[in-house]
């Protein structure tokens, strides 16, 4: 194996969030497993840390991917804040322009001492909401791709808001239904809720939109999809931009025998052995992702419905502030008690394993993108709680074009909390209803395509090999 400067050295920069560093890790290793590539994944040190405490084994130094020849290192960035301030990092409205300052400087940094120790950077890679990183690879004459870890649908949205080309929700108009080529007509409530002018939220809108901004600045846009999935969609945004759905990337054969490095920031609690004690097809999982809490009376309504329901469940639930500062709902008490051994919390869980598990049923889900490809690659019917941004996207095509689950919420636009009633008749509707057969039988047509797109010679397994060539290409010129 030859030194990391007779490699093609990749440099991916990801925003500090699960959703984001997943992904976009996954991409990494999936290139240096391509071969005769030195990939460096590039987070803030805040985020290093946490996936230290996680029992990640995250090092500076390279270490062998796969059988190909290709590396992996880590490097973390300065974001201005200290390591232990979360509170800081949470007030978005403050803390995204002191990461595009502070990130700016400290990855130009970063990129110039390895140009000058003999390894140059021939590729930069960022995800949503570090857009930025395009302006530093434009300063620095580097090419730059982007991982776009959201839907192709939802990507195409971003992409008509910004250049006004059909017309979306306003103030004055705030109701009208989204008609893009390619894509069911969408609500107002199904659009990306940081394109609604009603959101709260538009600190991320504008984060999302500075991506189109700066998409002139990339050469390609690879996307966490597969073409299968999003097909016509897919082929009518690849005329707009040059894009490749590379995805899904979690369930690409290659990280079977690629190190063991994941992206966890919080360290996953026990309860395979759990599962392994349920029969098949009769634990719900229930999972909101990393960001979305509830509050009190919510988290009531959900535990009293699940007990009433009289499934078996396995629930993560984490404790933490809201977006108003306010704390989030816990189990109501006597819960465990009452639930017994049919259930258990935890505060985070290896999901991807547990969506594999046979005696998994369905999936309650926020409906964020990593859980949809992973609920749908998994062969898991879903019943969707969505909460906001492109979640409520992701549950109207879970819903309505995939026809792999039901609807418990229509997310924040609604303002109301789910009550224990409607609870149990979904859980009871996605276990064991009328419709769960169905379901089943369109999830798995999408478990078996998914796992054709990353098998190679297959859709994705091509895309991301065409990806590697350039890059190799670009690296000579």
């Amino acid at each position: 194996m030859g030194s990391k400067q007779d490699l093609v050295h990749v440099f991916l920069v990801t925003f500090p969030g699960q959703g984001h560093v997943n992904p976009l890790l996954r991409l990494g290793k999936l290139l240096a497993s391509k071969g005769n590539l030195l990939v460096t994944f590039s987070a803030t040190k805040a985020t290093g840390k946490k996936m230290k405490d996680a029992g990640a084994p995250v090092s500076g130094d390279p270490v062998p991917v796969g059988d190909c020849g290709g590396m992996i290192r880590f490097e973390f960035f300065d974001d201005g804040v200290s390591d232990d301030n979360d509170d800081e990092r949470h007030d978005f409205n403050t803390y995204m322009n002191k990461l595009e300052n502070y990130g700016k400087k400290s990855v130009t940094e970063i990129i110039n001492r390895h140009k000058r120790n003999g390894c140059p950077v021939s590729c930069l890679i960022n995800n949503p909401f570090v857009s930025w990183v395009c302006d530093v690879a434009e300063e620095l004459n580097i090419p730059c791709a982007t991982l776009w870890v959201q839907s192709c649908a939802c990507f195409s949205l971003y992409y008509h808001f910004y250049n006004s080309l059909v017309p979306f929700p306003t103030e004055q108009q705030p109701d009208i239904d989204v008609r893009i080529p390619n894509m069911p007509v969408l609500k107002s409530d199904e659009i990306p809720s940081f394109l609604h002018p009603s959101t709260p939220y538009k600190v991320f809108g504008s984060a999302l939109l500075g991506q189109f901004k700066n998409l002139s600045k990339t050469y390609c846009v690879l996307i966490e999809s597969f073409q299968e999935l999003e097909d016509d969609l897919i082929r009518y945004m690849s005329k707009i931009c040059h894009i490749r759905a590379v995805g899904p990337l979690f369930k690409n054969p290659l990280l079977e025998t690629s190190l063991n490095i994941f992206g966890d920031l919080i360290k996953a609690d026990e309860c395979l052995e759990w599962l392994n004690s349920k029969e098949t097809s009769s634990v719900v999982y229930i999972s909101f992702g990393s960001i979305v809490l509830f509050s009190q009376e919510q988290v009531t309504e959900l535990a009293y419905g699940l007990l009433n329901s009289g499934v078996s469940f396995l629930w993560v639930l984490r404790k933490g502030k809201m977006h108003d500062g306010s704390e989030s709902g816990w189990l109501p008490e006597g819960f465990i008690e009452e639930a017994g051994e049919r259930g258990k919390v935890v505060q985070w869980s290896p999901q991807a394993v547990v969506l594999r598990h046979t005696s998994v049923s369905c999936f309650v889900t926020h409906c964020g993108w990593n859980s949809t490809l992973e609920a749908l690659s998994s062969g898991v019917p879903v019943v969707a709680f969505p909460y906001w941004g492109d979640q409520v996207t992701d549950a109207k095509y879970l819903v309505d074009e995939w026809k792999v689950g039901i609807r418990m919420s229509r997310g924040e636009a609604e303002n109301r909390v789910v009550s224990r009633k409607e609870v149990e008749e979904c859980l009871r509707e996605a276990s064991g209803g009328v419709k769960a057969a169905e379901m089943k039988k369109n999830v798995m047509k999408w478990k078996k395509a998914a796992e054709e797109a990353v098998a190679e010679g297959g859709s994705s397994d091509r895309n991301l090999q065409e990806f590697v060539d350039e890059v190799r290409k670009m690296a000579l010129c």
